[in-house]
């Protein structure tokens, strides 16, 4: 797995004045990187943001981007949360019911620590839904302020997929009615409000969707709920002296980056597994950390799931890197460690994510993994295709834009037609320092990775995918088809470069 540049960057208060202009009223379908459309700032601009650009980084020199905060090692004292599983509304077929409020939650022993959560204090529940089903989600805000509900990874209208447009007021509920039209996944959902989507998901708004089809249920692979199958969400917080999450005090304008993490909201996590082959669904749902997972025995796991759905066969790893807003579903053998062992899964400098208590009591999962998962596959007609879309990534801090241009809730950047599938080619564009790693994310739809600078994708990204960690000088086509109409958002899953303006939209007529 190719590795990714952590974010971590505390800018300058002089390298973040005056960024990119959100001008201009549309743009090309086209375009090529070496012209880039300077067209919504004057020179004067353009020469005072790449002099700041240029001066930050000679400042900061990007450390901060591969020496972030470090972690805290996990102790192991609290056995891991795991969020409630959403059951239909009573009397109710297939309507589930999601509300965002406000609560208080005791993190540390004994101190209340302020949260939003969805139908409770802190996160929110597992939907399970099958593809196929005509589902309602009936969304309550009992915020105080305005949110949506974004649906990660779903392939919904436009209507219902919960973007800046589909707000919610405080006191207001909203249906959101679709079919399931996807095959298994793991999936998630958080707020997306503009100008407030990384404080509220920091505050503890996330959740969970799981997605079951004919296939996924007829596989052999761990299925029990709490058992044998775990979801794992990772975030990683700053907590103020007083124990309470201070997002304006924790706010990084690069990416806000905390020391302590939580598991499904669990401080000092640890996962007590029986001797058997355990799933474990791994969501990346921080503000802005990246995370490479591996054990601390290098021993090797097996990858069965990227975002979007099962890989078509089982694939052998030791470690495995998720940048904000990406999954994966992997699977580790207990078979062979008994109560003695020491096992815990590690992250790329070694610090103590998650550690495992064997109970080798618990012991009911011997089968091999299934060696056909799925059947999919980048098309010969998908690769013969032309590049009909062009964005180039660029900036840091509040100096963040997508083809030179910040979001725009009135500007429509791209137009597609529903059921097409057309090639989109993102480049990050490197700066003077090298660059830094951005998550791109596509609303309501799967696509597929065709290739990235030019070469197949590696085993670990070649299944359906709605997030992808982009290097810096990398170039990646991604084929899209969007199967229902609507405006979706793209944009960079570092919540606060989504905030600053590193976002467009696209409409499906």
């Amino acid at each position: 797995m190719k590795s990714k540049i952590l974010i971590t960057g505390l800018l300058l208060s002089a390298a973040i004045i005056g960024g990119c202009s959100a001008g201009g009223s549309g743009a090309k379908d086209t375009m090529d990187h070496s012209k880039m459309d300077h067209s919504n700032m004057s020179e004067e601009e353009m020469q005072q943001m790449n002099g700041e650009m240029e001066s930050s980084e000679m400042e900061n020199g990007h450390m901060s981007h591969t020496n972030p905060l470090a972690l805290n090692d996990s102790t192991g004292e609290n056995e891991l949360a795991l969020p409630p599983l959403l059951k239909p509304q009573e009397g109710e077929e297939n309507i589930y019911t999601i509300t965002a409020q406000i609560g208080e939650t005791e993190i540390f022993d004994g101190v209340q620590t302020k949260t939003l959560g969805y139908n409770g204090s802190f996160l929110g529940p597992v939907i399970q839904v099958n593809e196929g089903e005509n589902v309602t989600f009936r969304t309550k805000n009992e915020l105080d302020e305005t949110t949506t509900f974004h649906w990660h990874g779903v392939d919904i209208p436009g209507t219902g997929d919960g973007g800046p447009h589909n707000y919610v007021e405080p006191g207001q509920s909203k249906d959101i009615k679709f079919t399931v039209n996807q095959e298994a996944a793991t999936l998630w959902f958080h707020p997306h409000p503009e100008g407030a989507t990384a404080e509220q998901v920091y505050q503890g708004l996330a959740g969970l969707i799981y997605v079951e089809d004919a296939r996924s249920k007829t596989l052999d692979l761990p299925n029990e709920y709490g058992i044998n199958d775990f979801p794992l969400i990772f975030q990683d917080k700053q907590f103020d002296d007083n124990k309470q999450l201070n997002y304006k005090l924790a706010l990084n304008e690069d990416g806000t980056i905390g020391d302590t993490l939580l598991i499904n909201g669990t401080i000092n996590p640890r996962l007590t597994v029986g001797k058997e082959k355990v799933r474990l669904r791994l969501v990346n749902g921080s503000n802005a950390r990246n995370y490479t997972y591996r054990l601390n025995t290098g021993d090797e796991f097996q990858q069965i799931a990227t975002d979007g759905g099962l890989i078509n066969k089982p694939n052998k790893l030791r470690e495995i890197t998720l940048t904000p807003g990406e999954r994966a579903e992997i699977i580790i053998d207990f078979s062979k460690y008994d109560a003695a062992s020491n096992i815990a899964l590690l992250n790329e400098s070694g610090a103590i994510l998650l550690p495992f208590t064997i109970d080798e009591q618990k012991s009911s999962n011997s089968s091999n993994i299934p060696t056909n998962l799925n059947d999919y596959m980048v098309t010969d007609e998908e690769r013969k295709l032309p590049v009909s879309k062009k964005l180039e990534l660029f900036g840091m801090g509040n100096m963040v834009a997508i083809n030179n241009k910040q979001f725009d809730m009135n500007r429509i950047d791209f137009t597609q037609k529903q059921g097409e599938t057309e090639i989109w080619e993102i480049y990050n564009k490197s700066d003077m320092m090298g660059g830094m790693t951005h998550p791109f994310h596509i609303h309501g739809t799967q696509f597929k990775i065709v290739s990235i600078d030019g070469q197949e994708p590696p085993a670990s990204e070649q299944g359906w995918k709605d997030t992808i960690a982009i290097d810096a000088g990398e170039t990646f086509k991604l084929a899209v088809k969007f199967n229902n109409k609507g405006i979706y958002m793209f944009h960079c899953h570092i919540l606060e470069h989504e905030e600053n303006g590193m976002m467009g939209q696209v409409e499906v007529n």
